[in-house]
């Protein structure tokens, strides 16, 4: 709920309310709204000390709108940096694959969702590792399908909602609008596609290994002895 306040609504807010000469102003109003996720996007990245390609990707989204906002620049930019920042993702998890650390293990099948080390375990009981891995690889694929469909879904969205020029403040309530719009049009969506990939894995884990949700999930076994 913070993060849908900070990064969505807040922000939209401003943008569609504060951008009149008679409030902010175009350019005022734009650097406020993307203040939040920008601050709050750093902080998490500072309090948590770890570095995410994913949020780092994310900050790096939110100031090239205000680039493209303030220096008044064509809005089919917005349209492809809208487009770009998902596909990156896409590509990055597809890229993973060939890698030591694929981006799904990252995303899904780790020690903060899952008990990694009992499913490793009893796959190598079962003889059934190899047949994971290539379940895995399949998952992978789907899950770079979600940042692909965003990365679609995103462009035709900038280009159908944003259409006046860059700091005006016309552009800066369809940014706002825009903004709103895409979490019903696209990350619950998105959301829903992940689910689908993560009840994959787990249909996966549960048919190789034998193991219940109860026992992968993640503390299962000190919830059980607690």
């Amino acid at each position: 709920m913070i993060d849908l306040l900070v990064s969505i609504l807040i922000p939209s807010l401003i943008l569609m309310k504060l951008s009149g000469d008679a409030n902010l102003g175009a350019d005022r109003a734009l650097v406020l709204a993307l203040a939040f996720p920008l601050c709050w996007g750093a902080y998490e990245l500072i309090t948590y000390r770890k570095f995410n390609f994913i949020a780092l990707l994310g900050l790096i989204s939110v100031l090239l709108t205000g680039g493209i906002g303030l220096l008044k620049l064509d809005n089919q930019w917005l349209a492809i940096k809208e487009a770009a920042i998902p596909g990156l993702i896409g590509i990055a998890v597809l890229v993973s694959t060939r890698t030591r650390y694929p981006l799904i293990r990252t995303m899904l099948f780790n020690k903060t969702v899952l008990n990694v080390d009992k499913i490793q375990a009893r796959l190598e009981q079962t003889g059934n590792t190899e047949r994971f891995e290539a379940r895995l690889l399949t998952a992978t694929y789907w899950l770079s399908g979600t940042f692909f469909f965003s990365s679609a879904m995103n462009y035709v969205l900038a280009k159908w909602i944003v259409i006046s020029p860059a700091g005006s403040e016309a552009f800066n309530e369809e940014l706002g609008r825009m903004n709103l719009l895409s979490y019903p049009m696209i990350a619950i969506p998105s959301m829903i596609m992940l689910m689908a990939v993560f009840y994959y894995l787990w249909r996966t884990i549960h048919g190789l290994t034998g193991l219940k949700l109860e026992d992968v999930m993640a503390n299962s076994d000190a919830d059980k002895q607690a």
